[in-house]
């Protein structure tokens, strides 16, 4: 059976808040300075989380991403005849969210490249797209720089965080989350949280794992959070400096296809290792 009109709202509606928020407090942070350190940024991306999935919960499982939907199916837990709506409502949630955005950052956007002395589409501008797609390394320092843009010094910084070290990353970490997803929602599951408690543990481990996976990656973990934003820009002036971006196809293996196999690995490990064989009554 496909997925009802009622599912395919939700999961838009919920990354399309998940988005919101999330890419959001990366526009304040990157073009006004109003956060004042990563983890502040990280758990307004919790928070988005958080408030998605009790808003759209009820009616579609708040997936609200495309590597969580994939590996639900993969081991069981959701049918893949869903699947591909639920992503295509995903990544519509996110391309609306990031349009939002853009109407309400229109101006600081416009000034900060200006400051910098970049022009939209070129390499120099993914210091103002990526307040919607991401890239590796992690732009914000060229971005809270005073000087203008150097081609030479993002070369320079690419060495960093090669292609390899950003799927690693990205792999890892998503799997993690996905351990966690699996565990926290397992009704067998005896130290999971009550239910209505499952979306604050899932949000707090993004902003966790934000925390450490942003100064690299910016920290994807979600093909709908990147593919959907970076499409928008793509459409906005941007073109090929967000997509594919100064990294070419690294943007599909790092933050397309490293986040579903992390997921599914990540669901794996918790299916076939870690999951209680019978139902067991909470203490």
């Amino acid at each position: 059976m496909n997925a009802t009109p009622r599912m395919l709202a939700g999961e838009l509606v919920g990354t399309f808040i998940l988005v919101l928020l999330g890419c959001g407090a990366v526009h304040a942070a990157v073009l006004t300075g109003a956060q004042s350190g990563l983890w502040q940024v990280a758990i307004v991306w919790g928070l988005g989380v958080m408030f998605a999935a009790y808003v759209c919960g009820g009616v579609s499982g708040a997936h609200i991403n495309p590597a969580m939907t994939i590996a639900m199916a993969f081991w069981g837990r959701f049918e893949w005849d869903k699947v591909a709506g639920y992503i295509a409502a995903q990544v519509a949630g996110a391309f609306l969210a990031a349009a939002f955005l853009f109407g309400m950052y229109f101006g600081p956007l416009e000034a900060k490249e200006k400051a910098r002395g970049v022009t939209r589409g070129t390499t120099g501008s993914i210091i103002t797209a990526m307040c919607y797609g991401e890239f590796y390394p992690n732009p914000g320092e060229f971005a809270s720089r005073d000087q203008p843009w150097s081609d030479s010094d993002w070369e320079a910084a690419k060495l960093r965080v090669p292609t390899s070290r950003a799927i690693l990353t990205e792999v890892l970490c998503t799997a993690i989350l996905a351990l966690v997803v699996f565990g926290v929602t397992d009704s067998r599951n005896p130290s999971a949280p009550p239910e209505y408690l499952a979306p604050l543990f899932i949000g707090l481990t993004v902003a966790g794992l934000i925390s450490i996976a942003g100064p690299l990656t910016q920290a994807c973990f979600n093909p709908a959070r990147d593919f959907g934003p970076r499409l928008f820009t793509f459409l906005a002036g941007w073109g090929t400096a967000a997509m594919p971006g100064p990294n070419g196809s690294g943007f599909v293996t790092v933050y397309i296809l490293a986040p579903i196999v992390g997921a599914v690995a990540g669901g794996g490990v918790y299916e076939l290792l870690l999951r209680p064989a019978f139902l067991t009554k909470k203490k």
